[in-house]
């Protein structure tokens, strides 16, 4: 069953379509891993629902302008390491938007399964990488939504809605992304959190490699 609606998917475009409408990030990220299972047991077509141009958002956080965005906290201290895993969480949310978006927008062209199969493998890492980070924050006694965030990312998104390839490199810049901030001291300096991200640079590398070489 897909989040919010309680209605299994018919497809594998009308379950993209119900994850991009839901809003709350954790039944997103649960929903993406659901409908991947369900994939990859192969009891879904790909199907042709359409997407909504813009995903659904929860009330927090607050989405700002990249420029309103507050300065970066003290390296080192608790509040710059909450910082850092906020933005971390908030890349990956959107990267699971982007990768169902791609699925749903482009299932009307002449694509093998293979481009599906991997961009599916995508959302689901992301889904993961998402759930990963929102418990770090709960370790620090925070969780997604207390800081503000940007919209950058899906508004440069919305700007390559028709372009494959384009869209399939805004989710490299996500990943290229979350390494840069996950080298920051504040991960750095702590064990857990760079477990964490050697943890993610060993899931995402090679389906995101396959998944924007299909697209291309």
């Amino acid at each position: 069953m897909m989040a919010e609606t309680g209605i299994p998917p018919t497809s594998l475009t009308s379950g993209a379509v119900a994850i991009l409408a839901t809003a709350d990030p954790a039944a997103k990220a649960s929903a993406s891993r659901r409908l991947a299972e369900m994939w990859e047991a192969g009891g879904l077509d790909v199907g042709d629902s359409v997407p909504t141009p813009r995903p659904a958002r929860p009330e927090r956080p607050q989405l700002r302008p990249p420029k309103e965005m507050p300065k970066r906290r003290a390296f080192g201290s608790p509040a710059g390491r909450i910082a850092l895993l906020h933005a971390l969480a908030h890349i990956e949310l959107n990267a699971i938007d982007l990768a169902w978006d791609i699925i749903a927008r482009f299932s009307r062209e002449p694509l093998p399964r293979a481009f599906f199969d991997d961009w599916v493998g995508v959302a689901a890492q992301e889904a993961v990488h998402f759930e990963l980070l929102a418990q770090r924050l709960a370790d620090f006694g925070a969780c997604y939504g207390d800081l503000p965030a940007h919209d950058g990312l899906w508004e440069s998104a919305a700007a390559t809605a028709e372009s494959a390839i384009r869209k399939a490199l805004l989710c490299c810049a996500a990943s290229i992304a979350t390494r840069s901030i996950m080298s920051q001291p504040e991960c750095a300096g702590s064990t857990n959190s760079a477990a964490l991200a050697a943890s993610f640079r060993m899931r995402r590398s090679n389906s995101l490699c396959r998944a924007i070489s299909r697209a291309s």
